[in-house]
């Protein structure tokens, strides 16, 4: 028996290059077929027999070839083709190859003479043949250049590249493959240890699925991470993918908008088709409020219906008919409240993990791994900079430790030292240092005063942060500036809300008392007073006419375009701010008459020295009461203790 053909039929494909062939094989024909006028090649002898007989109409000689080019007269056309008049063409020509140009000439001449002709004769230098030829197609050469060019930026090429009509669905998630890219691991990642603590789960589960499904348990299919811009949150989401050695897709919410109707909702198809493909794998969507913003608001604003679309396909995908196993979203913004809460429902974001601000011990250990690539020495403290930076984000310290570098080199220096976090820090606090700015005697005594009076506030007031540099050098937009180091606490009470706003308005109370005059100087401090007053009436209830009082939209709705009081309320609120405001004006007047000596001593000091520290104003005003008192405390309970 003859044996059985088992290679399988191979389907002929479409090739996109085979359209290329057909147009190059037609634009050649169309250049061999252009041209449908006869041209004869024709013996001198015979040509002169022709001429004498004034047959030519217009004669070409070309001097550099030694050939000539005659156009024959209409009537004359079949004497000399020996053919039909229509197979002839617009314009049929006879080539002759001529003795030279001279010998031509003579002959000319003669037969002009003698026979009367009345051909035109013009003598031409003659062209490159293979010249002409190149010239005559460039023109079709450069349209095939510029369709092979269309063509293949619309099909994308073979890859289908991005940035093509074909490939505007595509999506944009930028995969860092567990092979070809450098890991970050929960080692890169410092501090957030509540919040490494909750994807653990999920980097469990992608390293053992079957630990979990064999009790029936089902892995959280996304996780939200929620925090203030520069906290970590898309480091968090990389390490997650390193730890578990799974592939990670990484994108942006603005990724899926585009201005072709239907092109986000695509993306997303074809997003979680590659996630599928590539299982188990994370998806990352960074900054998801771009799509993910609840809808049906503000219709009569003419609402995006294409980002609603493209939310309606994800929240779909995410927990639809489709199984996605083994793809795993998350998720980060700065907004959680304005998310639609569909998408926060069970089944889709079944966690919310909350990504704040680093404390002190956090701090501490951001700047253990900043600190790894720079050559620092001995002077360098993590627990003294983790204290000098509240507030900071990691994005911030990494700013730190970055400007830091770049100070100490260009001082020259081989190490960078503490001098040079400090001045990084006050770089990225207060801005550049501007000491070319011209200043008046008057200007400089004006700011000496007004950031004394904060200096002096700030050290007398039990609840006002601990006050840590003054200067009066001009840094950014300020002329002045004051550093302090705020207490980190959870929840703040009335006193300490008014000990704060009481130092605020030190510096314009300074001026008043002291300059007899208040300046422009204070409008930033005047702005961040009003809106710490505002907030105490409105949003916290501390207010004595409007107590236990709360009209903040925690929803992000924000009330529209109605206020959620009357317009009495309204009044009642403006008087029970500047009822706050003026109360603690007059508090810190009351406060710096009394300590006047202590704040002319500061701020003659400050004029002297431009910068002066908390040791100087201990020097001038002596310990904080409150601070004396409670080391007196803890003296007697360890006296008490030793006793007992």
């Amino acid at each position: 028996m003859p044996a059985k053909n088992n290679k399988p039929n191979k389907s002929v494909r479409f090739n996109i290059y085979w359209m290329y062939g057909v147009v190059i094989l037609m634009l050649i024909v169309l250049l061999l077929t252009g041209e449908n006028s006869m041209n004869k090649e024709m013996a001198w002898t015979e040509f002169q027999q022709f001429a004498q007989e004034n047959v030519f109409e217009k004669l070409v000689v070309y001097n550099r070839r030694n050939t000539l080019e005659a156009t024959v007269r209409e009537g004359k056309r079949e004497l000399v083709f020996k053919t039909d008049t229509a197979k002839l063409g617009k314009e049929p020509k006879v080539t002759v190859k001529i003795p030279s140009a001279d010998k031509f000439s003579d002959f000319y001449d003669k037969i002009e003479t003698e026979h009367h002709v009345t051909t035109r004769v013009t003598y031409e230098e003659g062209e490159d043949t293979l010249w002409n030829l190149f010239l005559s197609m460039l023109p079709f050469v450069l349209f095939i250049l510029l369709f092979v060019f269309i063509m293949r930026r619309m099909s994308g090429g073979a890859g289908g590249g991005s940035g093509n009509v074909f490939s505007v669905g595509k999506s944009k998630a930028q995969l860092f493959d567990k092979n070809n890219d450098k890991k970050i691991t929960f080692r890169d990642v410092a501090g957030l240890s509540e919040a490494k603590q909750e994807v653990e789960e999920i980097v469990s589960f992608l390293k053992n699925p079957a630990r979990y499904t064999e009790l029936g348990g089902k892995i959280p299919k996304g996780a939200l991470l929620v925090g203030p811009p520069g906290t970590g949150k898309t480091l968090l989401a990389k390490a997650v993918a390193g730890e578990a050695d799974v592939p990670f897709f990484s994108l942006s919410g603005s990724d899926f908008v585009e201005m072709f109707v239907g092109v986000g909702a695509s993306r997303v198809r074809d997003l979680f088709r590659q996630a599928k493909d590539k299982a188990p794998c994370i998806v990352f969507i960074d900054e998801i409020d771009a799509v993910g913003r609840a809808r049906g608001k503000n219709l009569n604003m003419n609402s995006n219906d294409e980002r609603e679309n493209t939310l309606n396909q994800l929240l779909t995908e995410m927990d639809g008919f489709g199984s996605n196993s083994g793809v795993i979203i998350l998720a980060a913004t700065n907004r959680a409240d304005v998310l639609d809460k569909a998408l926060l429902r069970a089944g889709r974001f079944d966690r919310q993990i909350h990504v704040e601000l680093p404390d002190l011990n956090e701090r501490r250990e951001i700047f253990g791994v900043h600190l790894r690539p720079i050559k620092i020495d001995e002077s360098v403290d993590t627990e003294f900079l983790a204290r000098q930076t509240p507030g900071f984000s990691g994005a911030d310290i990494a700013n730190v430790c970055n400007e830091a570098a770049l100070i100490a080199a260009r001082n020259g220096k081989k190490f960078v030292q503490k001098e040079d976090f400090m001045s990084a820090v006050d770089r990225i606090v207060g801005g550049l240092e501007k000491r070319s700015k011209i200043t008046t005697a008057g200007e400089r005594n004006s700011i000496a005063n007004h950031e004394a009076g904060h200096a002096t506030l700030s050290w007398l007031l039990e609840y006002a942060n601990p006050l840590v540099k003054v200067t009066i050098v001009p840094r950014g937009k300020a002329l002045g500036a004051a550093w302090y180091l705020p207490e980190e606490r959870q929840i703040t009470t009335r006193e300490q809300l008014l000990d704060e706003m009481c130092a605020t308005l030190g510096g314009r109370a300074a001026e008043e008392l002291f300059l007899g005059k208040i300046s422009t100087g204070a409008s930033n401090d005047l702005e961040r007073v009003t809106k710490q007053a505002y907030a105490m009436v409105v949003f916290f209830g501390m207010s004595e006419k409007l107590p236990n009082l709360n009209y903040y939209d925690s929803t992000g709705q924000d009330w529209g375009f109605t206020k959620p009081y009357s317009e009495e309320t309204a009044k009642l609120i403006d008087h029970e701010v500047q009822r706050i405001i003026r109360e603690q004006y007059e508090r810190a007047k009351r406060i710096l008459s009394e300590y006047a000596q202590g704040h002319n001593t500061l701020a003659n000091v400050l004029l002297e020295r431009e910068v002066i520290y908390s040791e100087d104003v201990e020097r001038i005003f002596g310990k904080r009461a409150w601070i004396s008192r409670s080391e007196e405390i803890l003296e007697q309970q360890e006296q008490t203790a030793k006793t007992e």
